[in-house]
């Protein structure tokens, strides 16, 4: 085993506030979509804490795609060789289906150059580099309707643009449930969340 640096500073406070950005927007996007469901707030509260929430998502976006713009980081999340991509993945898959649980170790061995398997690298290309962008601007549009009803219309109306913000929103749900049922499959339950404290996660060293 070795100590490895994976995740610095400015990373880890965009991922805490990504995550406090996100639980926000689902309790309070729950709540203005579905009227029926049990509310915390009035319905007034809850569009001013939802936008709130949404333009902070936004710059920590923009925060996420400086970093890894400027950095040249951003092939993390950029298959570079699709054959060593699949092998990669089927390798990956079958570790998460069968391999994880009669002990067999992590096919994927994590370096700051190499954080994701092609598992995750293939997820978080999808979230970040396009259904991001998608919750950003649908966002945006029915942030202020009148403002932007030119762009409304030109994308197929409103009902588009609201059910292209919802669907994504089931989305990115979904994948939260996926990502935490994920990160407690380290040697223990909590090792991966607290390298998101710490910056450092113990890894098997490659052919060990």
């Amino acid at each position: 085993m070795k100590m490895v640096f994976l995740h610095p500073l400015i990373v880890r406070v965009w991922h805490w506030v990504n995550m406090t950005a996100f639980l926000v927007l689902i309790v309070t996007g729950l709540q203005l979509r579905y009227s029926e469901l049990p509310t915390l707030t009035k319905f007034r509260t809850a569009v001013d804490v939802h936008n709130l929430f949404g333009f902070l998502l936004i710059a920590d976006f923009l925060l996420w795609c400086g970093y890894y713009m400027f950095t040249g980081k951003i092939k993390l999340y950029i298959p570079l060789n699709p054959v060593k991509f699949v092998k990669g993945a089927i390798l990956q898959a079958r570790y998460y289906g069968y391999g994880l649980f009669i002990g067999e170790k992590n096919p994927h061995h994590a370096t700051a150059d190499n954080k994701f398997n092609p598992l995750q690298q293939s997820a978080y290309f999808m979230i970040m580099l396009l259904l991001m962008p998608i919750q950003i601007i649908t966002g945006l549009l029915l942030w202020d309707i009148k403002k932007f009803a030119v762009w409304i219309s030109l994308l197929g109306g409103l009902r588009m643009v609201d059910i292209a913000h919802v669907a994504v929103f089931f989305c990115l749900t979904a994948f939260l449930f996926v990502h935490v049922y994920l990160t407690t499959l380290g040697r223990t339950p909590l090792e991966h969340i607290k390298a998101m404290f710490t910056g450092y996660e113990e890894v098997d060293e490659e052919g060990k």
